[in-house]
């Protein structure tokens, strides 16, 4: 079956974050948005059909997920397209990854110890560790020649530090799109066990990889699993985070029953949505050959984005990323301020994309263009790109 990915469905009065609320990042809601990380594309038709079946059914009762069906879709996703070997026992569901880590954190340690994550990073972890009470220490990634590298030697020191409890990775990286080699997660997964150090790792980008890379799995290069979590969901690769729902692979048994006691006894969360279950169980089980659609898709997408910036916007660099629908362009040659990037985006070229400093970004000016979408807006988007540089050159 082949995919319509050009395919234009208006998403505007559907109390949608991306179209309907884009006043709440950028000033005004008449622009069009490349902002947070959902895509433009309908999910995969046999979600749609597993949807559509249920609701003509009726019936919206409490629904479980600690279930053979909904456990077994997601080791075998894994068997097949990782060569990964996750058991049924490990998997714990959660509303969300970021409410999963929280948790975890909560856990893992005491007020003042230190986490650990690289930077530029994903915004929620920021938010997250500024709200608990734990020291966040950030790792800086290299960055030389358009690519990001783990500075190892910093990250030891920080990992050998009394109070270091967790590294709160991410894999695939998000901003920069780095898939970390095989070679870069045994030296972290060497250093954290050197250090006993718990490694929570956010996984949720994991099926949108390009060509000549690999996403890795920590637990595959690990024998002492109790250090490594993976926590991760199915609502990036099919487009269903509206859906609800997350899961996380968390092989020490100790924790993963306190982790289950807090969500269910504690917080009440442990009832997910029907339409949740049933979204990993369709698209995993069926919906495979839509993901590699996808992907191919988006590899194009960020081709466009690369020979676009090439021809048109020389000031602006640009490294098609290895991972992830999120194109991470360095303007730091702009003669321009953050700020003033900003305001040109939104005020002349009428367009959403998402500031670097969100990020924290160690130097330099960026932007993250979420490239999620059909190549007639991404188009649209890159004209407005060039319409705003232009404005301020």
């Amino acid at each position: 079956m082949s995919i319509n990915f050009d395919k234009v469905v208006n998403r505007k009065g559907t109390y949608c974050t991306q179209w309907d609320f884009s006043a709440d990042r950028f000033g005004k809601n008449d622009v069009l948005p490349f902002s947070i990380s959902d895509m433009d594309f309908q999910s995969p038709p046999e979600i749609l059909q597993a949807i559509d079946e249920h609701s003509k059914h009726g019936i919206f009762g409490y629904t479980r997920w600690n279930h053979n069906p909904y456990k077994s879709a997601i080791t075998s996703w894994y068997q097949s397209r990782f060569s990964a070997n996750m058991l049924n026992d490990w998997i714990v569901y959660s509303p969300s990854v970021i409410y999963t880590i929280s948790k975890l954190i909560e856990i893992l340690t005491d007020t003042d110890d230190h986490v650990i994550l690289q930077t530029p990073g994903y915004d929620a972890f920021f938010k997250l560790l500024d709200a608990s009470g734990q020291k966040m220490v950030k790792n800086p990634l290299i960055y030389q020649s358009g690519s990001y590298t783990i500075d190892f030697e910093n990250l030891e020191k920080q990992l050998s530090k009394q109070r270091a409890k967790i590294l709160l990775f991410c894999n695939p990286h998000n901003p920069t799109g780095r898939v970390w080699t095989k070679d870069e997660l045994q030296k972290i997964i060497g250093l954290c066990e050197k250090y006993d150090i718990k490694i929570i790792s956010d996984d949720i980008h994991m099926d949108i990889v390009y060509q000549n890379h690999q996403y890795i799995p920590i637990t595959n290069l690990t024998q002492n699993l109790d250090n490594v979590i993976i926590c991760t969901s199915a609502s990036k690769t099919f487009n269903t985070p509206s859906l609800g729902g997350s899961y996380a692979f968390i092989p020490n048994e100790q924790i993963r029953n306190q982790f289950s006691s807090i969500m269910k006894q504690r917080d009440g969360l442990s009832s997910p949505t029907i339409f949740g279950v049933l979204s990993v169980i369709a698209g995993y089980n069926h919906s495979a050959y839509w993901v590699d659609e996808l992907v191919a898709y988006l590899d194009n997408n960020m081709r466009t984005v690369s020979s676009f910036i090439k021809d048109e916007l020389p000031n602006i660099t640009f490294k098609k990323p290895e991972s992830t629908y999120l194109a991470w362009m360095d303007c730091s040659k702009l003669h321009a301020t953050d700020e003033e990037i900003q305001d040109a985006l939104v005020n002349i070229g009428d367009v959403g994309i998402m500031s670097g400093s969100v990020y924290q970004v160690n130097e330099g000016k960026f932007l993250r263009m979420n490239i999620g979408c059909p190549r007639e807006k991404l188009i649209d988007g890159l004209e407005r790109l060039k319409k705003s540089v232009d404005a301020i050159e």
